[in-house]
């Protein structure tokens, strides 16, 4: 099960998996309302080892945008309850077997302003391994080399040299790629490296950046059992471009006539290896992750596995159309509809494949989705400059809607981000260069400057947990220029499971720049710290003219 839930006495308690973490989320009646100081959390491993969830605020300890990471301290939720009615969980380990979590309304004592008892208690039991499909496997980076996480746990450590190049050694780096690359890289590696062990396989490619430098050397250990179709566009063809080094390097050992570059109309936007078997595709893997460093280790992506022969023949047309007759793929079949999904191990899903001649082929169905949604829309979408088409114009209206939970974050290429929610027209971008503060170099200084995307993803999450849950994923911008020019692929899932991994990593995504931005107007007047029961910090999640009042209820239906 990808969800549970429990209520007792008045309190709602419900989890959801996501990608080695889980969702949380609460609920109080609202009689208890003016009492509630937040939420306290403690969970049992399968081992039997009980853990408290800690928190980084607390009563009497403020945080401000001056307070290093030697400065902070978590706190046991007994004492320094959540003041939120949803949290996204990281276990310290994650095994097979059940999590169970155990609940507590914590409320202000009669009569006081800060000091706090226990109140009514869930318990639930969530397993965090997925086991759901047998031939489809989804997994993330985790974004957050600009994190008190990677501060903390790393020193801010750089993640290659002052002067990378294609080749350079990458054991000093091993454990910060593991830990930032996360879920998404393991993936990555374990297709390529079940492809060198294996001489009846061989390896077609689509990649746009192509720098990292465990990926290249991999890639050139097959040999000629590799095709590569590199980008080449601006980009990647001035001068000391890795991806220039990498196509050279890989021509010495695949053969030149196994290297082909191209850029469609402007971008060759895949990132996509096609494993075959004596010719015949098998297995393959895809998302928004390029084979980077920063595609790897700075930026929040998604990579998906299909480890199924007749969607792998779908990419396989594709590449194949790029490789023989680029020019030609607009108006070739495979794109010139959608392709249906539906086999044993698998979700349901549709594939498009791009550059088409009518972008709207492929996003429309992505643009009624978000405006017939009936509960929420969740998304997390790297945004080309001034992007158009349907889907980012239905994204762009989400804040008129007070009648659903719309949320969301968007990072332009001038380095701001945004957090955009329904109820909220003017939500505001946030510089980078203000969240970047922890930042090795070079990427605070391409962060301020705008060059280097952060939020790289680009997925739609629509009624997660509601009757008909759609997810639309892939390397596609979703703007109509790309679709239009682009080679691109893009997913739509129609399975809960799905939905609810995607729509954890946007939840995880909102909170975590939401803290930032939050963090970073705090004053030594004005700090972050828990509210005390005068301040009534639970007021507008119990208001229905509120877009917090949606928040609230949206997670524990």
């Amino acid at each position: 099960m990808d969800q549970a839930g429990h209520s007792a006495d008045g309190l709602s308690f419900k989890a959801y998996r996501g990608d080695s973490c889980t969702l949380l989320a609460f609920d109080l009646a609202d009689q208890h309302a003016d009492d509630l100081a937040g939420f306290a959390v403690e969970y049992t491993d399968p081992a039997g080892r009980t853990h408290p969830v800690l928190n980084r605020l607390s009563f009497d300890r403020p945080v401000t945008a001056r307070t290093t990471p030697a400065q902070r301290r978590w706190t046991p939720t007994l004492q320094a309850p959540l003041q939120k009615f949803h949290w996204v969980h990281f276990p310290e380990s994650i095994d097979s077997g059940p999590y169970t979590y155990r609940a507590t309304a914590m409320l202000f004592r009669p009569g006081s302003d800060d000091e706090i008892e226990p109140g009514p208690s869930a318990t639930l039991a969530i397993e965090l391994i997925e086991d759901g499909f047998s031939k489809f496997e989804l997994g993330f980076t985790r974004g957050y080399i600009s994190s008190q996480a990677y501060a903390e746990r790393f020193k801010n450590a750089p993640i290659e040299p002052s002067k990378p190049t294609i080749d350079f050694a990458t054991a000093e780096y091993e454990r910060r790629y593991r830990w930032l690359g996360f879920h998404g890289r393991r993936l990555i590696f374990d297709f390529l490296d079940e492809t060198i062990a294996d001489s009846q396989l061989t390896l077609d490619v689509f990649a746009y950046d192509l720098n990292e430098p465990d990926v290249v050397r991999a890639l050139e250990q097959l040999g000629p059992r590799l095709r590569l179709y590199l980008d080449n566009s601006k980009s990647h063809v001035r001068r000391g471009a890795p991806e220039l080094a990498a196509a050279k390097l890989l021509a010495k050992s695949a053969g030149a006539s196994n290297i082909e570059t191209g850029h469609f109309g402007r971008l060759a936007h895949d990132k996509v290896l096609i494993q075959k078997r004596k010719g015949a595709p098998v297995k393959v893997i895809a998302g928004s992750a390029n084979f980077s460093v920063r595609g790897l280790y700075v930026q929040s992506n998604n990579v998906f596995v299909f480890d199924d022969v007749e969607t792998a023949k779908l990419y396989e047309q594709a590449f194949e159309q790029a490789w023989t007759n680029a020019p030609g793929f607009r108006s070739s079949p495979i794109a010139a509809r959608w392709f249906k999904g539906d086999a044993p191990g698998l979700p349901a899903f549709d594939i498009s494949f791009s550059p088409h001649a009518n972008p709207k082929l492929s996003l429309d169905p992505v643009a009624e989705a978000i405006t017939k949604a009936q509960s929420s829309v969740l998304f997390s979408v790297m945004e080309i400059g001034a992007g158009s088409g349907p889907v980012l114009d239905a994204i762009r209206a989400l804040p008129k809607r007070k009648d659903l939970y719309a949320f969301g974050t968007t990072q332009r290429l001038n380095g701001a981000l945004k957090v955009t929610a329904s109820g909220r027209p003017n939500s505001p971008f946030i510089p980078f260069a203000d969240l970047a503060k922890n930042v090795p170099q070079p990427f605070q200084k391409e962060w301020s400057g705008g060059a280097g995307q952060v939020i790289h993803h680009k997925f739609v999450v629509v009624d997660f947990n509601d009757l008909n849950p759609a997810v639309f994923a892939g390397s596609s911008n979703l703007a109509a220029g790309g679709e239009r020019d682009n080679g691109d692929n893009l997913v739509a899932f129609y399975d809960r499971s799905v939905a609810t991994t995607y729509a954890v990593e946007a939840i995880r995504l909102i909170d975590h720049y939401r803290f930032r931005a939050v963090k970073r107007n705090a004053t030594k007047q004005d700090p972050m710290r828990l509210r005390t029961r005068r301040e009534r910090w639970a007021r507008d999640y119990y208001n229905q003219n509120k877009p917090q009042y949606h928040e609230r209820l949206l997670f524990v239906r």
